[in-house]
């Protein structure tokens, strides 16, 4: 068996480069009044406007209760608001509003840039095949397979 090396273990090389993506994303959003969480929802709706709240949680990765913190905090502030579902009278959807609309054209630039920086050296192909392998890991990870240790901690 080959020894535990730190550096080459999954989920410390995703998180490592996960919070050095958002040490550095969220200097701009602060700018904004917004934190990671806010700009997740923005452009999870900037792309697919009238998400019902659970199909925005599992967008996001943004577990339920607290989403629908976040969501009131950025209805107060006018930058989405909540509307009932067309398909659906029951259904809440949440809408981005014009303010919401025009922060993420804001830092859309941003966003491209820290990608860019991220992607450096690498060939498109490259960057094409590290976004498949990322989705595809994501998708392994659903639950359903995972060993039970592996669900407690």
């Amino acid at each position: 068996m080959t020894p535990f090396a730190l550096d080459n273990y999954l989920p410390y090389l995703i998180n490592r480069a996960g919070v050095r993506l958002v040490a550095h994303f969220s200097i701009r959003l602060r700018a904004e009044g917004l934190g990671i969480q806010d700009w997740r929802v923005l452009a999870a709706l900037f792309e697919q406007d009238g998400q019902r709240l659970s199909d925005l949680a599992e967008r996001t990765s943004i577990e339920i209760s607290t989403l629908s913190r976040i969501i009131g905090g950025m209805e107060t502030t006018g930058l989405l608001r909540r509307t009932r579902a067309n398909t659906d009278a029951r259904a809440v959807a949440i809408r981005i509003e014009p303010r919401g609309r025009e922060m993420v054209q804001r830092l859309l630039p941003a966003a491209e840039a820290l990608e860019r920086n991220a992607l450096a050296g690498l060939t498109e192909a490259e960057e094409a095949q590290l976004k498949e392998l990322l989705r595809r890991v994501y998708e392994n990870l659903d639950g359903r397979s995972l060993p039970a240790a592996a669900n407690n901690g």
